[in-house]
């Protein structure tokens, strides 16, 4: 592979995620800075972030109080292992959340993304079972175009099909509820779809044909983000909780994205008024500033597994860096900063003008779906014939030309800015897609 140094920057070595590594090192996209709602790149140029990095920089980047929380940390305690000892940062935290929880999410697990945390709830799912008898509850349902990070429990729940080829036939017993989204029926939806709540009954049927007392967990995400911001019907999750709760199954959301203000509270669960059993989470937590990831763990589930672990370490799981201390302040700052600075209202507040000026590109060339929740929205375009994807990634190009950084899903642009994003801001963000939507071929 022939790799072109830039600006003293040798790219070979660096085999990126998710990235189309010989076409990035042919035209290298690099961010050197960023402050607030700003990233800059290595050759001085500004750009509106209008992704919030990925997802997690909900209060934006480099805020003051968060950088020098790590800062102080650094200088304290470096690294303390969570296996057998403690520090203060870490207990301090999670009985923050614990407090910030939908009502009896009252146990939380550290891990350092969220891949670990989806892992980690499915394998705490698992483990309740089998501590209260159950051990033939072996069965996971996911959803299809579902995400669910890249472990191998998560890949396997997963349904979107590019992330699962190439590795094998995966976890056994894992089915995948239908999709949620249907453009014939929910195009041009704002906020939560009308149709569609009877998809949840499908759990009715995969259960029938699995015999329930097989199936230990579902998992979904509230709204799926990164298949392009495909939002609950009204009723759908309430479905799901009820079927669940019948057959003595775990409803697991995965809220790596929507939690911390991203639907305008600090969980997605309480935004629609649902309570899962388990709730994975990351990005937002440390407003991205340093890698972690939590599970919210509904208490009684926690305690049925100690209550009758027939070994003194109740759980053979966890991390390294479980808890870690530099993550645990970083975490504990930023929420100090939501609440601060009211951010989980702000977004509320500015979520109906997002929607508005997201709805206002519906007549714009190549449009065919928009759609919105909280402070995350997405215009799906229509594909190019035999090039699938290609138009979404040309209209990322020519935004990022333009100041402005989105997120491309297959032909789906992403938008989900920061918290701290004002009026103006939104505005500069769908004027621009529509700019580049008119002189997009």
């Amino acid at each position: 592979m022939t790799v072109r140094l830039h600006n003293e920057l040798d790219l070979n070595a660096f085999w990126m995620p998710f990235t189309a590594n010989r076409a990035f090192k042919k035209a290298p996209r690099i961010i050197e800075s960023a402050a607030g709602m700003v990233c800059r790149t290595d050759d001085g140029r500004e750009l509106l972030d209008a992704v919030s990095g990925l997802w997690c920089c909900n209060a934006g980047h480099c805020h003051p109080k968060i950088v020098e929380a790590i800062r102080r940390q650094a200088g304290e305690l470096d690294y303390a292992t969570a296996f057998q000892l403690g520090h203060p940062g870490a207990f301090r935290l999670a009985e923050r959340l614990a407090g910030m929880a939908p009502q009896g999410l009252d146990a939380v697990f550290f891990a350092n993304s969220g891949s670990e945390a989806v892992d980690t709830a499915l394998k705490i799912a698992l483990a309740y079972h089998h501590a209260r008898g159950e051990s033939a509850r072996t069965g996971l349902i996911g959803r299809e175009r579902g995400y669910h990070g890249v472990g191998f429990g998560g890949t396997s729940v997963g349904g979107i099909g590019k992330n699962r080829r190439g590795f094998g036939p995966l976890l056994p017993g894992v089915a995948h509820l239908p999709q949620t989204h249907d453009l014939a029926h929910q195009a041009f939806s704002r906020g939560q779809p009308a149709w569609g709540a009877h998809l949840a009954d499908e759990l009715e049927r995969i259960v029938a044909v699995a015999d329930p007392a097989t199936i230990a967990a579902v998992i979904v995400e509230p709204f799926a983000g990164s298949a392009g911001v495909l939002v609950p019907p009204i009723g759908y999750l309430e479905r799901l909780r009820e079927i669940t709760a019948a057959h003595g199954i775990l409803l697991i959301f995965d809220e790596v994205i929507s939690a911390f203000g991203r639907v305008g509270s600090a969980f997605a669960a309480e935004r629609f008024g649902v309570t899962p059993d388990l709730i994975a989470t990351a990005k937002g937590l440390t407003s991205g500033a340093v890698p972690m990831g939590a599970v919210l763990i509904r208490a009684e589930l926690r305690d049925t597994i100690l209550a009758n672990a027939p070994d003194a370490i109740e759980l053979f799981h966890g991390y390294t860096y479980s808890g870690h201390p530099l993550a645990a302040a970083a975490a504990l700052a930023a929420l100090d900063v939501y609440d601060e600075e009211n951010l989980f209202s702000r977004a509320r507040a500015l979520a109906p003008v997002l929607e508005e000026a997201l709805h206002g590109l519906a007549d714009k060339p190549h449009v065919r779906d928009i759609r919105n929740i909280g402070l995350a929205g997405a215009v799906e375009l229509t594909p190019r014939p035999g090039a699938p994807g290609a138009r979404a990634n040309d209209a990322l190009a020519r935004a990022f030309d333009r100041g402005v950084l989105l997120r491309a899903t297959a032909d789906t642009i992403a938008i989900a800015p920061p918290l701290i994003a004002s009026e103006e801001h939104i505005a500069t963000v769908a004027n621009t897609l529509g700019e580049v939507l008119d002189a997009l071929p």
